[in-house]
């Protein structure tokens, strides 16, 4: 099913790159393994996954060393301060970094580990009270701050659209994400660059893509739906 539905996945990123005029290598896509055995990702691996996207510090910790050594392994999920330490050498990027608090933690096990994190700002743009993230007018004054650590990439913006059954319903918190994007890139902050657009997830990536995604993380619509029982 996975090899199946992968492919399913990649026609659809292909096809909205072409409606955009994009490059497909333009987009990387990033397959959200939460929940899902150690199984499940070796035969996404075998299919050609290589960017796996994990919301647990606990899930990424355990599966890093089951899985082959050119797996990229990203942190989308919320991140707490006190778990930073058991990942900051394993990650190749943290997509929700949305406080100076958590930023200054990142760099200080950065520094102890001698690795320098690529990270990304999360936007709430649809300020939605149930999820974490910087209001739109938050983030330059934020990436500012965070730009002075030298142990820290900011890279780009993150952001968690509104569930929706019609994904042209968030079309415009794409396009809001892609100009905040703009207006930070032209205000040329050292430390501080917008070629990564993280947006876009199963039931939306298409749309995100057309609006300027070069990340979409998607997991049901690789894995099938998740058992959080597990």
């Amino acid at each position: 099913m996975i090899q199946e539905q992968l492919a399913s996945v990649e026609e659809k990123i292909q096809r909205a790159c072409e409606r955009s005029g994009r490059k497909r290598e333009d987009v990387t896509l990033i397959a959200v393994s939460k929940t899902k055995p150690i199984q499940d990702l070796k035969e996404a691996y075998r299919c050609g996954a290589r960017f796996f996207g994990e919301n647990k510090v606990q899930e990424i910790s355990e599966k890093y060393p089951q899985m082959p050594g050119d797996v990229k392994w990203h942190m989308i999920g919320h991140l707490q301060r006190n778990k930073v330490k058991y990942i900051v050498d394993k990650i190749s990027m943290i997509h929700s970094v949305d406080s100076l608090r958590l930023a200054q933690t990142i760099q200080s096990e950065a520094k102890k580990h001698q690795v320098r994190v690529p990270i990304l700002l999360e936007v709430n743009v649809a300020e939605e009270e149930s999820k974490f993230g910087l209001s739109v007018a938050e983030t330059l004054p934020l990436a500012e701050q965070i730009s002075q650590l030298e142990n820290i990439h900011i890279q780009g913006l993150m952001t968690i659209a509104p569930y929706v059954e019609d994904p042209e319903e968030n079309r415009w918190v794409f396009r809001e994400l892609k100009k905040l994007s703009v207006d930070i890139a032209a205000k040329n902050i050292d430390n501080v660059d917008m070629f990564v657009l993280s947006m876009g997830m199963t039931g939306d990536y298409e749309v995100a893509i057309e609006e300027g995604a070069t990340m979409v993380r998607v997991g049901t619509g690789i894995f099938g739906e998740r058992d959080y029982q597990v």
